[in-house]
């Protein structure tokens, strides 16, 4: 049978001035230089990892990786050039020149970059709105024909301008450091997105795979329109590398929209898989340096006539079951590569394009199964369930481009909804103890008589202080309005009754009006009284030392609230992050707090705030005489011993 084990603190209690003096608060810093920030290895990390490559540990496992990754390169890149609306031969040019500049600037040693299903379409519905069929309609002496040259070469030039105006979004946005983005999209929205445009890119296979030949459509419910029209057709029918060249400019103004939606889409699936793996082997990836490594691929990539990359999940899952140590791995894809491009490319460029569509069908196995997410999360998040919904039916009716937009939105309005709904807490203390949980979840956390400990799950700041407000006066059981209305009222009875006691002393019987040497004639029996309406602004407070003491409330307002034996209320800060120092308004809200209550003649007092929330509240000059320093304290153990020592509560044993 174990023991308990328990530990004793012994120590002053501590408020925020106290603090300071113990913890010799100072101006010390523990931030870099920019010099030490970003180093040639940081911005080129393969100058970090290759010089201590380990050969005999990891190149074995790198080469049967790398040859079992570029076999999958090669029907792969054949298959998806032509989701792009490109010739084949394109998607092996992008299997290798991008793979390995991004061996150069990555820091993932798992992830398989290159030609991926959904940045595929979403490049070929560019390269086909901008270059269609109808565009290059030529007269032959059989009639009217496609000039399929013609075409491939306009559609090539508009595949590498995207590429390069993709890659120039990725780069400068790594370069400020926006890789935070990838926070807001949630796994539900990315896994909802891959399988919806798993969907689309079958879709998109059927003709093929069939042998039909539907009308084209883009744009809002081309899914549905192009199953069906694909549907009905079934039924009823039972080289050499090039030298490298500037991507045509001109194209930019017409696919800038495009471009940025294929900078957050393939960035966000790369991130995705790359931390994925990093968790797994204990390794980290820098979400900034990962963006510009995306970003270099794509355009330099874009100079070889190489279209839109981004990771894969297929090849990514083969790299790493094959044994991948390292990024070698892609050096090693890119050498087999270069091999079958220039020797035996040539042996299936007059491949099936039933074959390649069959190989693009397998590959979307895996985004497939991930259909099962629906069953998980509505296990686990009905929210999240929400967000995988709503981000595939948008995906399928609105296609890509829209339906990322809408799903991105409608991921950040249920953020908004959730911070805009925390859960508020009145806290008791765990006898023997010193810690502090919800009086409602936790039988054992009993209240403090006298004082009232109020926390919210969430930050407090301006969208959200209303509510806040709202949920203090509920869970302490005081109505301010209505108490500090009363309090009012007898306030200016008192006043007039010792105005009409005046009026009697200074003039005589009958006497009712009388004229200042600077004002004209007051009647006294219709001045209109206003210390009802003189309301002290938001940040004037008085001190507690100088509150009037005034009559205390009756037995009938007595009843209004249930917190007339509150002598003090603590609001945890534990969970505020920052301040509002734009609009001060989560800070008037606290100083609103602080004056309301104490006209009430009720000490708040505040514990556990961040050093950077004290840092704000001096800068913007919160603390003064009305409001110290003394009234915050480092936990809230320290505020309760320090208003009970205070109001002599010693019958209040707090280790019992």
């Amino acid at each position: 049978m174990g023991t308990e084990q328990e530990y004793i603190v012994q120590r002053e209690v501590l408020d925020q001035v106290r603090l300071d003096e113990v913890a010799e608060k100072g101006n010390w810093t523990t931030k870099p230089s920019l010099s030490e920030r970003r180093t040639v290895v940081s911005w080129v990390p393969v100058l970090g990892w290759l010089p201590q490559y380990q050969f005999k540990e990891n190149f074995a496992g790198d080469f049967i990786s790398g040859c079992s990754v570029a076999s999958m390169h090669l029907p792969q890149g054949m298959a998806y050039a032509p989701l792009a609306a490109l010739p084949p031969v394109f998607g092996l040019y992008t299997s290798f020149f991008p793979v390995l500049i991004f061996v150069i600037f990555t820091t993932s040693k798992h992830i398989s970059i290159g030609t991926f299903s959904v940045v595929s379409m979403m490049a070929g519905t560019v390269t086909q709105r901008l270059a269609p069929d109808q565009n290059f309609i030529v007269n032959g002496t059989n009639g009217s024909k496609v000039d399929t040259e013609a075409r491939d070469a306009a559609r090539v030039q508009i595949a590498c301008a995207l590429a390069l105006l993709t890659g120039i979004f990725q780069i400068l946005l790594g370069l400020v450091r926006f890789g935070f983005v990838v926070n807001y999209l949630s796994q539900p929205l990315i896994r909802a997105y891959t399988t919806a445009s798993a969907c689309q890119v079958a879709c998109t296979q059927l003709k093929f795979l069939f042998g039909v030949s539907p009308a084209l459509y883009s744009g809002p419910l081309s899914f549905v329109y192009v199953s069906l029209s694909n549907v009905l057709l079934i039924f009823s029918s039972c080289s050499r590398f090039r030298a490298p060249f500037v991507p045509n400019a001109s194209y930019f103004p017409s696919i800038v929209g495009d471009a940025f939606s294929l900078a957050i889409v393939s960035y966000t699936i790369n991130i995705a898989l790359s931390k994925t793996f990093a968790f797994k082997y204990g390794y980290r990836v820098d979400n900034n340096q990962e963006l510009v490594a995306v970003g270099l691929s794509n355009t330099i990539g874009s100079f070889f006539y190489c279209y839109n990359v981004s990771s894969s999940m297929s090849r990514s899952l083969v790299q790493e079951t094959t044994g991948c140590k390292t990024q070698v791995t892609g050096i090693i894809s890119s050498v087999f590569m270069l091999i079958i491009i220039v020797k035996v490319g040539s042996l299936f460029e007059e491949l099936p394009k039933a074959i390649l569509s069959s190989i693009v069908f397998v590959n979307l196995t895996l985004m497939f199964m991930q259909l099962a997410d629906v069953y998980t999360l509505w296990k686990t998040s009905k929210t999240d369930l929400l967000v995988w919904l709503v981000t595939f039916i948008c995906t399928i009716l609105l296609n890509l481009d829209i339906g990322l937009a809408a799903a991105v939105g409608f991921s950040l309005l249920t953020f908004i909804f959730r911070s805009q709904l925390p859960r508020y807490y009145i806290l008791g203390l765990v006898p023997g103890t010193d810690l502090y949980l919800d009086i409602e979840t936790y039988r054992e956390a009993k209240e403090i008589p006298g004082i009232k400990i109020f926390r919210s799950s969430a930050t407090m700041y301006h969208i959200s202080s209303e509510m806040y407000l709202d949920a203090l006066e509920k869970k302490t059981g005081f109505d301010l309005e209505t108490l500090l209305m009363a309090k009012r009222k007898r306030e200016a009875a008192q006043k007039r009754k010792e105005e009409k006691e005046l009026k009697k002393e200074e003039f005589p019987e009958g006497q009712t009006s009388t004229k200042g040497p600077d004002m004209g004639e007051v009647n006294w029996g219709y001045q209109r009284d206003t210390s009802m309406f003189k309301l002290d602004s938001v940040t004037s407070f008085q001190s507690v030392d100088s509150i009037k003491k005034f009559p205390q409330i009756d037995e009938e307002e007595k009843g209004r609230f249930s917190g007339s034996d509150t002598h003090s209320i603590i609001l945890d800060m534990t969970t505020t992050s920052f301040v509002d120092t734009k609009t001060n308004r989560d800070v008037c809200l606290v100083s609103q707090i602080f004056r309301d209550f104490e006209e009430l003649h009720l000490d708040v007092y505040l514990a556990g705030c961040q050093a950077c929330v004290v840092k704000q509240l001096e800068t913007i000059g919160f603390f003064s005489d009305t409001i110290p320093k003394s009234r915050l304290f480092v936990t809230i153990h320290d505020a309760v011993l320090f208003i009970l020592k205070k109001h002599r509560q010693t019958e209040f044993n707090l280790v019992s």
